[in-house]
């Protein structure tokens, strides 16, 4: 199996924060979330990939060449998207797209321009008079534009309303049947659980568990099943453990609900804290 992203050991130091030996793969045409409160260092392993800060310690390779050695191949490929906005705030959109594509020899103008259709931006319009929602979709229509191999999100959904949320979950899935692989962060456990082959749990500069969702949730589970039925005309609830599965259920069920914990759940037990906060 190819990676396309390779950390190990990685490391770094600030006066009040220390990222500790994270570790982790991923593998051509999954898609990786780190997941992490505000501070858990989620950013700074962005940066850190993308030789923005110097590591004290560890190894980066970006489709197999090392992210410090070889950077400027090394990030031919990619297609990065912060959530802050990093173009200039008296551009047009049209010059937006006259600045970023000269960089990007697949530069496709036409997908460019399906995406600012999609996300409802008008290229007439500049980018200060854009709000922080839309901001972040014209950053996310450049990187859609010009077929990255590696997609590096971070906080890819912050900012976006409901419907906005909806359409970048959607061109991700487009994006993986195309075979991109996608390196995102996010605090939003449901575009982990939605999106995700794979996460890793950042908690204090450290991570806490690594698996796929569906693993990491059964692992964490009550092994309960929750039976909803009546008896004599009132709704009632119960909660049944695997030993008592073999037991006749009460007639008249109406629904049954099997227990496993919420991703979020999960992040609680093996980290201890929660994404606020």
């Amino acid at each position: 199996m190819t990676n396309y992203l390779e950390v190990k050991n990685l490391s770094k130091s600030f006066d009040s924060f220390q990222l500790h030996n994270i570790s982790f793969t991923l593998p051509k045409g999954y898609i990786m979330g780190l997941i992490g409160p505000n501070g858990s260092g989620k950013t700074t392993t962005i940066k850190l990939i993308l030789n923005m800060l110097k590591r004290n310690g560890g190894e980066i390779k970006i489709m197999g060449l090392d992210n410090v050695a070889d950077e400027q191949k090394a990030k031919a490929e990619l297609g990065v998207v912060f959530d802050t906005n990093y173009f200039s705030d008296d551009w047009q959109v049209t010059q937006v797209e006259k600045s970023i594509s000269v960089f990007y020899p697949n530069w496709k103008p036409e997908r460019f321009a399906e995406m600012l259709r999609k996300f409802h931006i008008a290229p007439t319009k500049k980018v200060k008079e854009l709000s922080k929602g839309m901001q972040m979709k014209l950053m996310l229509a450049c990187a859609f534009s010009y077929d990255a191999k590696l997609l590096i999100l971070d906080e890819p959904t912050s900012g976006l309303d409901p419907s906005g949320a909806v359409l970048f979950r959607e061109i991700i899935e487009e994006e993986r049947k195309k075979g991109t692989t996608v390196f995102l962060t996010t605090h939003t456990m449901l575009d982990a659980d939605w999106l995700c082959d794979r996460v890793a749990f950042l908690a204090e500069g450290s991570i806490a568990a690594l698996d796929t969702p569906e693993s990491l949730k059964e692992r964490y589970s009550r092994k309960t099943v929750q039976v909803v039925y009546r008896k004599d005309g009132e709704r009632v609830q119960r909660d049944f453990t695997t030993e008592e599965l073999g037991l006749s259920f009460p007639e008249d069920i109406v629904s049954i609900h099997s227990q496993e914990p919420t991703l979020e759940e999960v992040f609680l037990k093996t980290t201890g804290r929660g994404l606020t906060g």
